[in-house]
């Protein structure tokens, strides 16, 4: 009956025959890390400007509905307070929905360009991983074959 070690030692007998280039795999890392980071940089930036529109629409409304709650002297002017700040909250929706717009407008830019930069990279350094592989593959087929026909 074998034992374990017997198997382990085979297993890595066999594994060291193929050669695997572990700085691939730490490129792809690193490529995958450095467009994360330029993805969240994009979001991050689209958050902030986002609540920076938020922030400025919400005390530009407050602006305003604080001259429809003064006191009037006459029931009328109540209700052009009521449609003066109807109207300027309608305006101010507007520009916003505008400004929000940009942002995703932006954003969806830029995303696709990090999809496309992200594409031609992770394209080229498969390329660069296959070419490699091939040549060590290539060299060790070439020495086995030469050292069976020494035999």
């Amino acid at each position: 009956m074998t034992n374990a070690n017997d198997f382990t030692k085979v297993m890595q007998d066999m594994m060291a025959k193929f050669p695997v280039d572990a700085s691939a795999f730490q490129n792809a890392f690193k490529t995958q890390a450095a467009f994360g980071e330029k993805l969240s940089k994009v979001a991050l930036e689209a958050a902030e400007k986002s609540t920076e529109i938020s922030s400025k629409w919400a005390k530009e409304t407050i602006s305003k509905l604080s001259g429809a709650a003064k006191a009037k002297s006459e029931p009328a002017d109540y209700s052009k307070a009521v449609t003066d700040f109807a109207s300027a909250a309608a305006e101010l929706a507007s520009e916003n929905l505008a400004a929000f717009a940009e942002v995703a407008k932006k954003v969806q830019m830029e995303t696709v360009e990090l999809m496309l930069a992200a594409g031609k990279d992770v394209s080229a350094e498969a390329s660069a991983v296959v070419k490699k592989a091939t040549d060590e593959v290539s060299a060790a087929t070439k020495k086995a074959t030469a050292a069976t026909a020494a035999k």
